[in-house]
């Protein structure tokens, strides 16, 4: 341990202060995981709730993958096709069984509209938030307000670099090599500043839940080769969603190119975390060196605590 030497900042060693700081990032990165790991954890219990392909394509790749999968189904069931300018048509009329989404889809392509424009039907946007409310109160998607606080955990970290960015002034003041310090609180001041932009949506459960009917349904992947002739509406549908965009165009290549299918919508998952990274050490010592010396800090020199 490296001993406080007269004139240390704050009475503390710059390599002491530097690992007292490094263990005071860990743990408020720590603490962040914690919060946002108790928020996202969803009901618990054996298994998977029973999910529709719609509500399932929302859990796997938001709102697109769930239209994507309502027009999968329409499609397999004779319901709807494409024009030569690429806007949508019914061909056959509603199957039954349809959702609110489907017959939101329908009415869509009644009206001529393209894939990508769907979103905007004001139809189609209620039948979309619909599924949203109902997968939040099943515990299945984070609601607004808890994304918000998940992105708002991150500011355990502020305390910590305002405290090195004190430290920081106390030690260019006091004359003391501060640039490693300098450096981690930088690199810990993005990772909080990236950490309050992002949010997991689904909650652990909606993962199990995913996994468990990819296993289920492994038989629809697109490397099983399926034939999607012989299966359902409702079986093409859950391959969309649970296996993506390019499930459509293994189904009906023609349908998905003229109606503007995106192959590389598929799945989205959830970023996990950031790292930080920073060597508080040096191999050289205070002799007229760059890096921390064993005492109370280098004169004059590169980086250190302060």
């Amino acid at each position: 341990m490296t001993l406080a030497a007269s004139g240390d900042t704050w009475g503390i060693a710059g390599p002491t202060f530097l690992w007292i700081y490094l263990a005071l990032v860990a743990t408020a990165i720590v603490v962040t995981a914690v919060i946002r790991s108790m928020l996202s954890r969803g009901p618990d219990g054996p298994g998977w709730p029973n999910l529709s392909p719609e509500q399932t394509a929302f859990l796997n790749g938001g709102p697109l993958l769930a239209t994507y999968t309502s027009l999968g189904g329409l499609r397999r069931g004779g319901a709807i096709g494409a024009n030569p300018d690429r806007t949508l048509q019914p061909t056959g009329p509603l199957p039954a069984g349809s959702t609110r989404l489907d017959t939101a889809v329908y009415n869509a392509a009644g009206k001529r509209l393209r894939t990508r424009h769907l979103s905007g039907d004001p139809w189609v946007s209620d039948a979309l938030d619909e599924i949203r409310t109902g997968l939040e109160r099943a515990g299945l998607l984070l609601t607004r307000g808890q994304r918000r606080f998940s992105r708002l955990a991150a500011l355990v970290l502020l305390p910590v670099v305002v405290l090195g960015t004190a430290r920081i002034t106390a030690g260019l003041e006091n004359e003391r090599p501060v640039g490693f310090l300098t450096l981690l609180v930088i690199v810990t001041a993005i990772w909080m500043l990236i950490s309050l932009t992002r949010a997991g949506g689904r909650t652990k459960a909606a993962k199990r839940a995913l996994a468990g009917l990819r296993t289920q349904h492994q038989y629809l992947a697109p490397g099983q080769a399926p034939s999607y002739a012989t299966y359902g509406a409702g079986a093409t549908a859950m391959g969309v969603a649970l296996f993506g965009a390019s499930t459509l165009y293994l189904m009906d290549p023609a349908f998905a190119a003229d109606a503007e299918i995106n192959r590389q919508a598929s799945t989205s998952g959830d970023a996990g975390g950031g790292a930080y990274g920073g060597d508080s050490g040096g191999s050289s010592s205070c002799s007229g060196g760059s890096s921390c010396g064993g005492g109370g800090g280098c004169g004059g020199g590169g980086g250190c605590g302060g």
